[in-house]
Order: structure tokens, then C-alpha cells, then sequence
């Protein structure tokens, strides 16, 4: 499975009175680890919200590649109703089938939601309440659904939040494995350190462009002194 290009042209995006995005231009080769960086409040969010749909922007997003593209999403930790009567397979079957799920998981499911789980460590938690899980496991969880049906674009929002040590481990040898298959991943991204070692390329929003290119040439010394000071220090 080969994941889509995608190619932004002028995208721009006004919420109210106040000018979130202006003339977006880039590309995101096909099958590559792309991390959008940049500080808080600067359109990151914004633009993937864009990508996928949710947001009225203007200009032009085009996906290049197999029609049958499936995108799958895992947002910054939310919050889930603590008294919902759902256990982590009541969650995981409403996802992946139209048959209610108290009427039980149709088999072929059952198999979609038992390797989901194994990759993100809850096979012994799939009986749990979904109220009485801890935030990372509620982050895994939320990893988990985007893997129903297997993406062919990852959209990734900071997903290593409320995560510990153990779990952000999980997490990037996930990310790193489903990129080898040639998955295309998007991943809003603060921890630098690791852009560094894992992005192909990168983009750095500030509701401009402010740089794009490979991870290797576009992250310097000069760039990480410059807009990088700043997310740093909104992270301290």
C-alpha cells in the first residue's frame, strides 16, 4: 500500500474576524513522515483540519494516488464521558461495523479490533470501562480506532500526550512501522528532538509558510534559534 501525495496551493483560512491561515504552498511526497512544527496558535491544527475536510478554507488540497485512500486520525487527548456505559470493545465495535454493539462483532471485525489492540497494547484492557482508563490509555485507544480500516494517510495531532516513557516508545515504533508499509503520516509535532531523527520533511506554520523542505536541510541551527526559541519555550 502506497500512501497519496498531497499538494496545498494557497490555502487560506478566516474564522470570524481573524485571518488563521494565509497562502499556503506545499507538497507531501507519497509514503513519507511529514511533521508540521511551528508555535502554539500558529495553524498547525488548522491546516490538518483542513486537509481532512473539517475546516471552510479557500485555495486548493489535492491528494495524488490510489483512489482507494482511507485517512485515519488520532487527535490530542479528549475528554470521554467517565459514566458512558462503553467498554473498550463496545467502543472499538460502534467503529468498525453497523450492527449495534450489543448485538455482538461480526467476526471479520473481531479481527480488525483484535489486532488494533495488540499493536497498541490494550488486548488485556478490552473488557475495561472506557471512564475508568488513564489518560495514556485513553491516548492508545484513540491510536487504536484510526487503525479501522488500515490508513493510507495517518493524520497525527500530537498524539503523545498524557503518555508515559513505555507508551511514547509504543507509539513511535507504531508510526515508524505503518510509514515502512507506505503509509503517508502527517504528524503536528513540539518534541524537535524527535522531528529530527524520524521526519522525512517538515513545515513550519506560523500562519504563513515559514520554511519547508527536508527534515535534514530545513531544521538547521539558525531555523531552531529562530521559530523553534519560541516553541520551546511555550513548552517549558
Amino acid at each position: 500500500m502506497q500512501g497519496p501525495a498531497i499538494h496545498v496551493e494557497n490555502l487560506g483560512l478566516v474564522l470570524g474576524s481573524s485571518q488563521i491561515l494565509s497562502n499556503l504552498n506545499f507538497s507531501i511526497a507519497a509514503g513519507a513522515l511529514h511533521c508540521f512544527v511551528g508555535p502554539n496558535g500558529g495553524g498547525k491544527t488548522s491546516t490538518a483540519r483542513c486537509l481532512l475536510g473539517q475546516m471552510p478554507h479557500t485555495g486548493t488540497i489535492r491528494f495524488e494516488g490510489s483512489p482507494e485512500r482511507t485517512i485515519g486520525y488520532v487527535p490530542q487527548l479528549i475528554e470521554m464521558e467517565r459514566t458512558l456505559p462503553l467498554t473498550i470493545d463496545n467502543f472499538m465495535t460502534l467503529i468498525s461495523q453497523d450492527k449495534p454493539a450489543f448485538m455482538s462483532t461480526k467476526k471479520a471485525a473481531k479481527v480488525l479490533i483484535d489486532a488494533a489492540l495488540a499493536q497498541v497494547d490494550l488486548t488485556a484492557k478490552r473488557k475495561y470501562m472506557i471512564g475508568s482508563l488513564s489518560g495514556g490509555e485513553r491516548q492508545r485507544l484513540l491510536f487504536a480506532q484510526a487503525l479501522i480500516p488500515a490508513p493510507s494517510l495517518l493524520v497525527l495531532d500530537e498524539p503523545m500526550t498524557s503518555l508515559d516513557e513505555s507508551g511514547a516508545r509504543l507509539f513511535e515504533a507504531l508510526i515508524k512501522d505503518l510509514n515502512a508499509k507506505g503509509t503517508t503520516v502527517l504528524w503536528i509535532n513540539h518534541d524537535l528532538d524527535q522531528v529530527q531523527r524520524l521526519a522525512h520533511s517538515i513545515t513550519v506554520i506560523d500562519k504563513v509558510v515559514i520554511a519547508h523542505g527536508p527534515t535534514n536541510t530545513t531544521l538547521t541551527p539558525a531555523m531552531q534559534r529562530g521559530v523553534f526559541t519560541k516553541i520551546k519555550n511555550e513548552a517549558a
